[in-house]
């Protein structure tokens, strides 16, 4: 789009001047009267191109635009499934500890009961 742009001022610009410079080597009219007219083409092409030049910073602003907010949506749904992520791994973390805690307490339970048993061996024998 930026590149067109460009071709198309570059056009613009050089069809004005080689239009001009015609202009004046084949003027019928008097010095005053070609100056006159140049005057007023340069002024239109003046015209023309701060029109366009308008165009195409309204035309990129509104694409800059669009895309910040598409990065922004992208960004924030990236964040989000980061999140719901997170909340997934934490939960099967700690459904992992407690089952750890879990085999921990009945591995103490039988370890203790099986010193019981060591000691009533013991005192029986």
């Amino acid at each position: 789009m930026a590149s067109n742009t460009g071709q198309t001022l570059l056009a613009l610009l050089t069809g004005a001047a080689i239009g001009a410079g015609i202009g004046i080597l084949y003027a019928p009219d008097k010095g005053s009267k070609t100056r006159s007219k140049i005057s007023k083409e340069t002024k239109k092409a003046q015209k023309r191109l701060n029109k366009q030049i308008k165009e195409t910073t309204s035309n990129l602003s509104s694409k800059a635009q669009q895309a910040r907010l598409s990065f922004e949506q992208k960004l924030e749904d990236t964040l989000s499934s980061a999140s719901y992520k997170a909340d997934d791994i934490l939960v099967a973390m700690e459904d992992k500890l407690e089952a750890l805690r879990r085999q921990n307490a009945k591995l103490q339970k039988e370890t203790t009961q099986a010193k019981a048993k060591t000691t009533a061996k013991k005192v029986t024998a």
